[in-house]
């Protein structure tokens, strides 16, 4: 069975989300700096949708940075989901993450967000979702995302936020235009401090998380200085921004896209129609569309050659997924012999020879005895694609004082034949609440519940208290270069010390080699 077949037959009451069900109603109104909100009652949660927080991003104000939008008169029903960026459409994910998507339409009107709450009183840690996607794609309206489940279970204030990306958030032009996506991320972050705490959220109690390039999002916030205060905690899932795009990258990056376009300017791009920079942006290659260091809005780094300084007292909570790849579309993931290993193993491994490439394979296969061949491919591709980039930060993070927490997720679905094993993307619904909410993601057997309970109360706790500990899971040490204490997530939850370093240590000395 495909892809395409599994979600087919699955059913439409099966993938159909359970969250915003026809009982919902006209909830409280929040009176914001920005003005009036009512939002959705939903059970004990109140669901505002669509926020604005920035104001229109097109014609003179495209690639610029963001700027507040004229406050609203009367109250704002923020009941339907705000505009996703501009960027390639249908989504390009596999079937079974897209059927958690819900259509949204798609303007450069799209600086909005979403807060989920059990009330406008009190003082509940905050938890600022930025989506996947790179910075290319996605959007903060995703089931998986959804705050509902994790508002009311765990009772923290959940935000999801709509940004600028690819060209239209990355364009650079010096002195001009600069990591505009970004610059939103950070007044969406202002927007959380103005108003939160009339959702019952405490403005000095923000964690910002992510997965893939909401994870790399996180990472590049760390670093940013307009975004120090903003946030006190930083939860990172398979993601990464370790030396961002340098300045003369980012220049001829936009050169190209000019020549593509015959632009002579900035003011000349900016008059674009949004459908013909979506197109040359999809259509050019060399375009460099994710944060440069322009020396102002970005310093350096953010994690080239240290962590950064000015985020060193952020506790983080980082980690991967066992097969990372098995999440992207045509990844091959049927049985494969000997030979075909051996051709993966290289391709994984640049420059290795069929020796050393053997020598990796075996090191797998000791370390997880009766591995399959398949089994070795997935998980060797996955730790050189995603976990470098993750190691580095936790091992530069950890020589900061502020405490740093690893896990590795390794639960796997039985959807599609069980052939997607521990996908990227499949801890979202689990850290979120929300696996019933994506049974074509994590099918439905009723051993997902338990996981779903310790990872989500062990991200809250951590939201409140930059601790994951909780009674639900073993004493989960932090991370150092000496021990490497890892959470490994799964049915059974256990710490294990440098989880599988054998094979890690493989990889690098052939990488070094």
């Amino acid at each position: 069975m495909n892809r395409r077949t599994f979600v087919q037959t699955t059913g439409a009451a099966l993938l159909a989300p359970r969250l915003f069900a026809a009982d919902a109603k006209p909830g409280i109104t929040v009176e914001t700096s920005l003005g009036k909100v009512r939002g959705l009652s939903i059970g004990k949660v109140n669901a505002f949708r669509g926020i604005r927080y920035g104001a229109d991003t097109s014609g003179n104000r495209r690639f610029l940075a963001p700027v507040k939008p004229a406050p609203a008169t009367g109250v704002f029903d923020a009941f339907e989901w705000g505009p996703e960026a501009p960027q390639v459409s249908p989504h390009g994910e596999i079937e079974e993450v897209r059927a958690t998507i819900p259509a949204t339409p798609m303007s450069e009107d799209c600086l909005r967000l979403n807060v989920w709450t059990q009330g406008a009183s009190g003082k509940r840690p905050v938890m600022v979702w930025l989506h996947g996607g790179g910075f290319t794609s996605g959007n903060g309206s995703y089931t998986i995302y959804d705050g509902t489940n994790l508002a009311r279970r765990q009772d923290v204030v959940m935000v999801t936020i709509n940004h600028r990306l690819n060209t239209f958030g990355f364009t650079y032009v010096d002195g001009q235009a600069a990591n505009a996506g970004m610059l939103d991320a950070i007044a969406a972050l202002e927007w959380v401090r103005d108003n939160i705490s009339r959702f019952g959220g405490d403005p000095g109690n923000v964690t910002i998380f992510g997965q893939s390039g909401g994870g790399a999002k996180v990472s590049t916030l760390l670093a940013m200085p307009g975004a120090k205060g903003l946030f006190h905690r930083a939860i990172i899932q398979s993601g990464s921004n370790l030396a961002g795009v340098t300045k003369a990258n980012a220049v001829k990056s936009t050169e190209t896209l000019m020549v593509k376009v015959g632009a002579k300017s900035l003011a000349d791009l900016q008059k674009l129609p949004m459908a013909q920079l979506i197109e040359a942006t999809n259509t050019t290659r060399g375009l460099q569309t994710s944060p440069v260091v322009d020396g102002v809005t970005l310093p350096g780094g953010p994690f080239n050659p240290a962590a950064p300084a000015i985020s060193a007292n952020v506790p983080v909570l980082l980690g991967t997924t066992e097969t990372e790849v098995t999440f992207f579309p045509n990844q091959p993931i049927d049985p494969i012999d000997d030979v075909q290993l051996l051709a993966r193993a290289k391709a994984a491994l640049p420059g290795a020879t069929d020796a050393q490439a053997k020598e990796v394979i075996d090191a797998y296969r000791k370390g997880r005895p009766g591995v399959s061949n398949i089994d070795v491919a997935l998980i060797l591709e996955s730790d050189t694609r995603f976990l470098p980039g993750v190691m580095t930060q936790a091992e530069l993070k950890s020589a900061q004082a502020a405490p740093v927490y690893m896990y590795y997720f390794t639960w796997r679905t039985p959807v599609h034949d069980g052939k997607l094993k521990s996908l990227h993307t499949l801890d979202i619904p689990f850290a979120t609440a929300n696996v019933q909410e994506a049974p074509s993601m994590t099918g439905t057997g009723k051993d997902r519940l338990p996981l779903e309970e310790k990872m989500s109360a062990a991200w809250a706790g951590f939201a409140r208290t930059g601790n994951p500990n909780h009674k639900g899971l073993p004493t989960w040490p932090k991370f150092d270069t000496k021990t490497r204490a890892t959470m490994v997530l799964d049915n059974e939850c256990k710490v294990v010390n440098d989880p599988h370093g054998a094979e890690h240590k493989a990889v690098a000395a052939l990488r070094r080699g």
